[in-house]
């Protein structure tokens, strides 16, 4: 049994009250919050590891629904720095057709210290090619060693360019393959309990890259087994009208026609849909991946997170994969989002003065939406809150930095409006992650060498 307590911090609960406690405090025992309190209310005064973090914000750890680990190996490629998704997806899918097993291990390993250093303590990945023998199993292991929770999506691409789809045929697999993988990576690792390091997820690709009998042969692979189902969807106007000329469907009525709708589905970006379809989501319980750095990288547009929010449906963030975005800092995302969604309220004419109901966005909003957001897109009760019972993942931030300077009046707010920078502690199920603004599962130094030796090789074609 090992314990931890964590005292004289601004603690922020993320529960149903959304409780802030000035001077809080935190006792674990073996990985679950055993008791979140005022200091003076304590039960526990000490543990086998006592931090007294005064001055110190403590929130739930973030959670990521939505990225692509390899692609931290391609960003920034000049040949796709200007381009829409299409485009972007046509240039660099050549490039990681040479993706080797020890690729994805490295560009795992990168993206989740990244992640951990941003205070994310669960991330979905969405790994959807398996070039030169590589496999999810390269991922899971990559993970393990980091420490964040990790929902391994097993995409699938079986769509190819001879039979109408958009990847070319070097990158896609039979749909024998792909559902036998999925079957065999559920038993190996999908642990359906609470404080789950692993879940699977079985995650084709998109519309455009897979046939509609692989949507449905996963997802009744999926419910037979109990885990959820994720797909990019509605991310552009093109998949719009991709969607329309081959299946005769808007992106969600085809999704409808192949009974990819329900409370285990959730969807990457879903930022051209209409009023109705926001209905379809509501009703069935479908969730919703709001990536708005990739969005404005991709000039996708603008998701409508307030609508959303409105009907009543799940929206949890993303950062999406590090080559339309470039980096995997959660915290600097949950401010983006807050930002975006005040530009889409000035462009559809929002003022306080016309309309006093409406409300912009919050930081205490964006912040929601990267705790209590993604634990219920990603279908887990276990996380996204400090409350009694729950995983203890967290994460600190030292407010005395000079990043945080004149804005200690509200230190929630200055988290999400300050430009956001390294967290100063994570911690995932009562075990350090980072420490004083440093990794402490990997070689920081070593992993970026041999994270630029591996991306030289596949975009530089070096050895």
């Amino acid at each position: 049994m090992s314990t931890l307590l964590i005292k004289h911090v601004y603690l922020v609960t993320m529960d149903d009250h959304r409780r802030e406690i000035p001077d809080g405090g935190l006792f674990v025992r073996d990985g679950f919050i055993e008791e979140v309190a005022q200091v003076s209310d304590l039960r526990h005064t000490t543990a086998d590891e006592v931090l007294d973090l005064r001055g110190h914000i403590v929130l739930p750890g973030l959670v990521n629904t939505h990225h692509h680990f390899y692609q931290t190996l391609t960003r920034a490629v000049p040949a796709a720095q200007d381009a829409n998704l299409f485009n972007w997806l046509k240039t660099l899918y050549p490039i990681w057709a040479r993706l080797t097993p020890e690729d994805i291990y490295i560009s795992t390993q990168t993206a989740l210290a990244e992640l951990a250093l941003s205070g994310c303590t669960t991330a979905s990945d969405h790994l959807y090619l398996y070039p030169n023998g590589s496999r999810l199993d390269d991922e899971i292991a990559a993970a393990l060693e980091v420490g964040l929770r990790l929902q391994a999506s097993r995409g699938s691409m079986s769509l190819g360019e001879s039979k109408g789809g958009l990847p070319p045929d070097s990158v896609v697999d039979s749909e024998e393959t792909i559902l036998r993988d999925s079957q065999r990576l559920i038993e190996t690792y999908h642990d359906p309990k609470s404080g789950a390091r692993v879940q699977i997820v079985l995650a084709p690709c998109s519309p455009f890259s897979v046939t509609g009998d692989l949507m449905r042969e996963s997802a009744r692979l999926a419910r037979q087994y109990g885990v959820h189902l994720h797909t990019h969807l509605a991310e552009t106007e093109d998949e719009e009208q991709f969607c329309l000329q081959k299946f005769g469907h808007r992106p969600v009525g085809y999704m409808q026609e192949l009974d990819w709708v329900g409370e285990d589905v959730w969807f990457a970006h879903a930022v051209w849909v209409n009023e109705q379809e926001i209905g379809v989501f509501a009703r069935h319980g479908c969730g919703v991946a709001h990536c708005p750095t990739s969005n404005m990288r991709l000039a996708s547009g603008i998701a409508p997170i307030k609508e959303y929010l409105a009907a009543g449906v799940k929206v949890g963030l993303g950062v999406d994969g590090s080559a339309s975005n470039d980096g995997s800092h959660l915290l600097a995302e949950a401010r983006q989002a807050m930002l975006l969604a005040r530009v889409r309220e000035g462009i559809t004419g929002f003022s306080l003065s016309n309309d006093p109901s409406r409300k912009l966005l919050t930081a205490r909003d964006a912040l929601w939406l990267a705790t209590r957001g993604g634990a219920a897109v990603l279908g887990r009760s276990d996380i996204g809150s400090l409350e009694v019972g729950k995983c203890a993942d967290f994460f600190a931030i030292d407010l005395n930095r000079l990043d945080y300077a004149g804005a200690l009046h509200d230190p929630v707010a200055a988290v999400v409006f300050c430009q956001p920078g390294r967290v100063d502690y994570t911690v995932v199920g009562g075990q350090f992650v980072v420490r004083e603004r440093q990794l402490v599962t990997v070689d920081e130094t070593r992993l970026a060498e041999n994270h630029n030796r591996a991306a030289k090789r596949l975009v530089g074609g070096g050895q």
